[in-house]
């Protein structure tokens, strides 16, 4: 997927900033499943990757503000 406008830009930021703060949320339970947590968490990091690089790769498209 790719970014096409500001608008789904500013989603992307929105999600992003949600799904940091899930990760963190996680990071710190103590849960009674160690295996299924860790899986948890990396899928939210791959997400949370996968949403950076659309953001990058969207303003680096953009032309220079001055």
């Amino acid at each position: 997927m790719s970014l096409k406008n500001n608008f789904e830009l500013a989603n992307t930021r929105e999600k992003l900033r949600e799904l940091e703060e899930r990760y963190e949320a996680r990071r710190k339970e103590r849960p009674p499943n160690a295996h299924v947590h860790e899986l948890t968490l990396q899928s939210l990091k791959r997400l949370i990757d996968q949403l950076r690089e659309e953001i990058a790769c969207y303003e680096a498209s953009q032309p220079a503000r001055r």
